[in-house]
């Protein structure tokens, strides 16, 4: 896969489809790597009309990885944020957002439609309030409009997140199918061959605790965008799962009702998934499809 220079770091990404139609750019999330997008998702948009764009996050996947905190001080400084101090953070949602834009500058692309989710809907929402300009449209799927406690997980999912991440390949496996369940609502069966194709390509791949949590710091110390997205003038598309443990659904309503003429999309049974064109995503994908075929490129 190609790397490109953007905002002083590497990021890795892959493309489908024509470069002379309108580009759609994914953005992950949390501790995910652009693999997370599934290739099969990507390619069936592509063959829609569209230029899809995938790619790692700093400090995930093949990307720049960050150093200067342990794993230690990180979870100090995630400690200390839950008791409301103010602690200083190796980088913030507003550099996330410029890597993304750097990614498009380096790909030649004035405008994209621009789709994320969990964190990457975080990052995506920053990147349109900040370069409205850049956006064909906003994607929000299963996110959040800031760091709320309305909006904190379930304890259950806290205390899975706040384990170390096991770094030896069986524990890791583990590992990633007890979070995946536990955050996979009731509306369909698990589909564990799915996830363990999934899991194994991530741990060949990278697997980067530490990245996780700086990432994770950058998310309990974005800005509220509530008022900001209250200022966007481009078509926006919001879907959010109704049994999602992660980030609870009024966290998406909340994102909708801030965002004049937003369509918000509810998933009965969803929880904070994967895309799986075997699952919710068939219909995710028709969708945001629907959805960009709407905007004048």
């Amino acid at each position: 896969m190609p790397k490109a220079n953007a905002n002083g770091i590497q990021i890795e990404y892959e493309t489908f489809g024509d470069s002379s139609h309108s580009a759609l750019l994914l953005i992950i999330g949390l501790g995910a790597q652009l693999i997370f997008w599934q290739e099969e998702f990507c390619q069936q948009i592509a063959d829609a009309g569209y230029y899809v764009i995938r790619f790692d996050n700093r400090d995930s996947g093949l990307s720049t990885k960050f150093g200067g905190l342990t794993a230690e001080e990180i979870l100090e400084k995630i400690e200390a944020l839950f008791m409301g101090q103010k602690v200083s953070v190796p980088y913030k949602m507003e550099d996330m957002a410029n890597d993304a834009v750097g990614l498009l500058d380096a790909l030649k692309i004035d405008k994209a439609h621009i789709c994320g989710m969990s964190m990457g809907g975080m990052i995506a929402q920053t990147l349109v309030v900040s370069t409205s300009s850049r956006a064909l449209s906003l994607i929000s799927i299963y996110s959040q409009c800031g760091d709320r406690p309305e909006y904190a997980a379930t304890q259950e999912v806290m205390e899975v997140m706040m384990k170390p991440v096991p770094k030896e390949h069986d524990a890791y496996i583990d590992y990633m199918h007890k979070f995946y369940r536990l955050t996979w609502g009731t509306g369909l069966p698990y589909d564990h061959d799915f996830h363990q194709i999934l899991i194994d390509k991530a741990y060949e791949r990278s697997v980067y605790p530490e990245g996780s949590g700086r990432q994770y710091l950058a998310i309990k110390t974005q800005k509220d965008r509530t008022d900001d997205l209250g200022n966007l003038r481009i078509p926006s598309l919001v879907i959010h799962g109704d049994e999602d443990p992660v980030v609870p659904l009024i966290a998406g309503q909340d994102t909708a009702d801030a965002i004049p003429g937003a369509e918000f999309m509810v998933v009965k049974g969803m929880g904070h998934v994967m895309p799986n064109l075997n699952t919710y995503w068939s219909e995710i994908k028709d969708t945001i499809i629907g959805h960009m075929g709407k905007v004048q490129a």
